[in-house]
């Protein structure tokens, strides 16, 4: 069993940065890929990025690529995204997931997500 928590999220400006942090709960969080998706209002949820849980692997959603930076802390059982150039369209609420197979972009194959953060961007 994992337990997700997000933070970090809120209100910004267009141009502006935040950073979001998903802390784990439970054993063995070294050994899970982590990853971040996000569901805007009225839209289906969508891959944002996901980093590995051996080494350095990591993949993004090309839309927030050069913008957002997946990092993770095992000693803290923390994964962080960096989110900086931060455009309206961002705006959603972000979650994030935990999966022991083979890095995914698939949110189906997560096995453990979080209760989500919400950030809304403001033009």
């Amino acid at each position: 069993q994992l337990q997700l928590v997000e933070s970090g999220g809120g209100l910004v400006q267009a141009g502006g940065s935040l950073r979001l942090s998903c802390a784990a709960s439970g054993r063995a969080f070294s050994i899970y890929n982590m990853g971040w998706f996000r569901q805007a209002p009225g839209k289906e949820r969508e891959f944002v990025a996901a980093h590995g849980w051996s080494g350095s692997i990591t993949t993004y959603e090309d839309s927030v690529k050069g913008r957002f930076t997946i990092s993770r802390d095992n000693a803290k059982n923390t994964v962080y995204l960096q989110m900086n150039s931060l455009e309206p369209e961002d705006t959603a609420v972000y979650y994030c997931a935990a999966d022991r197979g083979r890095l995914s972009r698939t949110g189906t194959t997560y096995d453990y997500w979080g209760q989500g953060t919400q950030v809304t961007v403001s033009s």
